[in-house]
């Protein structure tokens, strides 16, 4: 191989210089202004270690659950700095230097939550950091070129200059993990792509059990979402007008009122469904149609969970959570003419489907699923 560019050596893992259980744990998450995914893992994470410390770049109080809010909560700088709260990623460049701010001495268990930046952390000599990884920052590798030709004329000349910086961070930082975990297969891939480290695979904990089926099934497909370009819900209208079969679309977003007036009247739309009418309509549809590229994707497990098969984009985190021709299908291209297809063909699958199937492979997304695969990880680590 050629001398100026040799060949990567792996990255070893160090083990920890202390034994037994942690004395005190500090979890590192990117951003705490709202409940979505990243929060519910948080969430799982404060069960397993109920005394943890929780380190944050920005803090909105109101915006989390009563569980998170019960536990100290400590911000970096750019809690201080002016509309944080509301533009806290227009301070991405500063968030390195934030986090090395961070003092974690006395702390012999570091887990950051990265999917922002959160691993970049300094940690203590002897202390164990294991990274729980949604995904590498999407904005710095492959959604790059889509963010700078959404954003104005001004950010689109600042991020050439300070991505390519916080990438070599980012990549740099990666060395300070000694153990990464990713919450699917697609996102492990990622890992070894952008950072050349192993990853164990834990998927995030869905909470199946709050899900249960009925006999009482509709005609009607569902789709369930935020109306935002990259979930493609302009696939699902497209496909669905043209078909004219009902679908029921529940979600708000920059795009709803755009896609409602694209819409055919087969289709109705639902911005919110509280969480009983949301279970409802799980275990009513006839199917549940995913139309987006995600590192894992959480609906398509609560739609399992009720005894529904899931058509999914055949993708990303799909590819765990869905059993083609077991638990549902998977389509091949992400068009309309690609779903029309995977809807023909689930219609010709469905009258063969048995409802126990989805609903025994949901319970190995259940919470404790995660917390054993958590712990096995860190024992692995140590």
């Amino acid at each position: 191989m050629n001398q100026l560019f040799p060949k990567p050596l792996p990255v070893a893992i160090a083990p920890s210089r202390r034994v037994g259980p942690p004395k005190r744990v500090a979890i590192i998450h990117y951003w705490l202004i709202g409940m979505r995914g990243g929060e519910r893992v948080l969430e799982r994470l404060l069960h397993l270690f109920p005394e943890a410390d929780i380190f944050t770049h920005v803090y909105e109080p109101r915006a989390v659950s009563d569980l998170i809010r019960s536990r100290p909560i400590k911000t970096t700088f750019i809690q201080k700095l002016p509309g944080a709260r509301r533009h806290y990623q227009k301070y991405l460049p500063l968030m390195p230097m934030a986090l090395e701010q961070l003092d974690l001495r006395g702390y012999d268990l570091v887990i950051s939550s990265e999917s922002g930046p959160a691993k970049g952390i300094i940690a203590a000599p002897d202390a164990m950091h294991l990274c729980y990884c949604h995904s590498p920052m999407r904005y710095l590798w492959d959604q790059y070129h889509d963010y700078v030709a959404s954003s104005g004329p001004v950010a689109r000349w600042i991020m050439p200059w300070a991505f390519h910086r916080l990438r070599q961070w980012d990549v740099s930082c990666a060395t300070r993990v000694d153990m990464f975990v990713a919450n699917s297969t697609f996102v492990q891939s990622r890992i070894h792509r952008v950072w050349c480290r192993q990853s164990e695979v834990v998927h995030p904990p869905v909470q199946v059990d709050l899900y249960k089926p009925t006999r009482d099934v509709e005609s009607r497909y569902l789709w369930v979402g935020q109306m935002t370009p990259y979930k493609r819900g302009d696939i699902a209208v497209e496909a669905f007008t043209r078909l004219g079969l009902p679908l029921l679309m529940v979600g708000k977003g920059e795009q709803a009122e755009q896609l409602q007036r694209r819409a055919g009247p087969n289709i109705e739309f639902v911005s919110h469904l509280p969480f009983d009418e949301l279970r409802a309509a799980y275990a009513r549809c006839r199917a549940l149609v995913f139309t987006a590229e995600e590192d894992f994707g959480i609906v398509p497990v609560e739609a399992m969970a009720s005894g529904r098969p899931v058509l999914a984009y055949g993708k990303g985190g799909a590819l765990d959570t869905v059993v083609h021709g077991e638990t549902g299908l998977h389509f091949d291209e992400q068009t309309a003419d690609g779903l029309i297809e995977g809807v023909a063909s689930m219609e010709a699958w469905l009258p063969g489907f048995n409802p126990e199937v989805p609903l025994a492979w949901a319970r190995r997304f259940a919470p404790d699923k995660f917390d054993a695969g958590i712990r096995a990880a860190l024992v692995a680590a140590m």
